[in-house]
């Protein structure tokens, strides 16, 4: 029988934070100690055990922690979270005021048109004006992207 061809190896990034529990930090950590992908952000929320409530009576029942979960390295993930590889604060980008000192072609009398279209549309960059970490992710990527790229 046939096997399966590998899945193909692309640049992979995940975002954590603070409100990142449970499964997120089980993918985010396995992801981490497998080295298939890069974890940013800020440190995650910690929540690495399994409770079950157990009814005892009509109007009672009992909490009880069943399990915890642990990276694949052994790692445990309750209380303590999952670190990312790069830390990349909360943060909104704002445009600097333009103090006139600062020249581009475009700015040139008689300058040629590039007659080309903006890299990126103007929704995306809001987006990522509003999520500085989104943002730092994105350039991540693309930073990865170019070293791949150069490999070849």
């Amino acid at each position: 029988m046939p096997t399966a061809p590998p899945p193909p190896r692309c640049p992979l990034v995940v975002l954590i934070n603070g409100g990142s529990a449970s499964a997120a930090e089980i993918v985010a950590g396995a992801l981490q100690d497998q080295r298939r992908g890069v974890v940013m952000g800020t440190e995650s929320f910690g929540k690495g055990s399994v409770q079950q409530i157990m009814p005892l009576g009509e109007n009672e029942a009992l909490k009880l922690t069943t399990a915890r979960y642990f990276t694949p390295s052994g790692r445990s993930i309750q209380a303590q979270g999952i670190k990312p590889d790069v830390e990349v604060v909360r943060g909104r980008l704002e445009v600097a005021q333009d103090n006139g000192l600062r020249v581009r072609e475009a700015d040139l009398e008689g300058h040629l048109s590039g007659n080309g279209k903006d890299a990126e549309s103007g929704e995306l960059n809001a987006r990522l004006r509003d999520d500085y970490q989104l943002g730092e992710a994105l350039n991540l990527l693309k930073a990865l992207n170019v070293l791949d790229e150069r490999k070849r």
